[in-house]
């Protein structure tokens, strides 16, 4: 436990040396520099792996009139700078075909560099819920954390860091909507406990009809609720309704059994005529 604390007290260090750094006092050499773009390369542990385009070709147009007004952070090494902070600065930058860029130059160790990638996006809500969840995943792994020590360390709530962290479970196909926006981190967390196959099924009805949270909430709770009713209503002795009672149910309509009767029950006469229509 010892060891874990003193871990997380590292990292909270980290933190304060990332916010530092922005007011231009992290440890550095000859304070802020302009430094040539073709000499600094991407920070190999960059958890980010989505830009918006069009967020950085405002960044980049913005650039263009006012300049940089926040400088990155860069790491020197043999045979030119690494990037530790400002990613999408630096890209930005490129966009606007500038030749030099402001920059912080700081003496870290690789360890460092990559906390410090992590944190800087966690801290700046930059990062996609994927992408968030596996930069949690990361320092946790790194530094042996518990929720609730990462929660204190990167000042965002257990329970917004446990949830995040349930995203993961996402299939693959999941993951990539979600990145990519497809679909929001309200309809992950209700479609993250299904099967492949059923995430696959919801991904496309989102997508494709544009279902809000709450259409998916319910028509989760439609492919749910069949499982259970199989072993409820199948008694010995009685007629099997199981199988009819599901298809009912899938297709929107209420219904109940008792002893040997089943009942339907409709909302309006629209629903009446649908059923009409799907015995013809």
């Amino acid at each position: 436990m010892a060891k874990t604390s003193a871990l997380g007290r590292g990292l909270g260090a980290l933190l304060s040396e990332i916010e530092e750094a922005y007011d231009n006092e992290l440890p550095k050499k000859g304070g802020v520099e302009e430094i040539s773009l073709a000499k600094i390369r991407p920070n190999p542990y960059q958890p980010r792996k989505h830009f918006d385009p069009e967020s950085l070709a405002e960044l980049s147009e913005s650039i263009k009139t006012h300049g940089l007004l926040q400088p990155i952070v860069v790491k020197e090494d043999m045979d030119g700078y690494v990037l530790i902070a400002g990613e999408r600065r630096l890209r930005a930058s490129k966009l606007a075909k500038t030749k030099t860029i402001k920059a912080i130059v700081v003496s870290v160790s690789d360890e460092q560099m990559r906390q410090h990638a992590l944190i800087e996006n966690i801290q700046r809500d930059e990062l996609n819920p994927i992408d968030l969840a596996q930069a949690y995943q990361e320092l946790i792994e790194i530094h042996q954390l518990t929720h609730d020590q990462l929660s204190q360390t990167v000042h965002k709530s257990r329970a917004q860091i446990t949830n995040t962290l349930r995203l993961l479970q996402l299939g693959e196909k999941g993951r990539k909507a979600l990145a990519e926006g497809k679909i929001t981190a309200g309809h992950a967390k209700v479609i993250v406990g299904l099967e492949p196959s059923e995430q696959s099924l919801m991904i496309d009805s989102i997508i494709g009809q544009k279902l809000s949270v709450r259409d998916v909430e319910s028509m989760v709770k439609k492919i749910k609720v069949p499982a259970a009713a199989a072993v409820s209503f199948n008694e010995p002795g009685g007629l099997e309704f199981a199988l009819l009672k599901k298809r009912l149910q899938e297709l929107g309509y209420k219904c109940g059994t008792k002893g040997d009767k089943l009942t339907i029950e409709f909302s309006d006469n629209e629903q009446i005529e649908s059923f009409l229509a799907a015995l013809s």
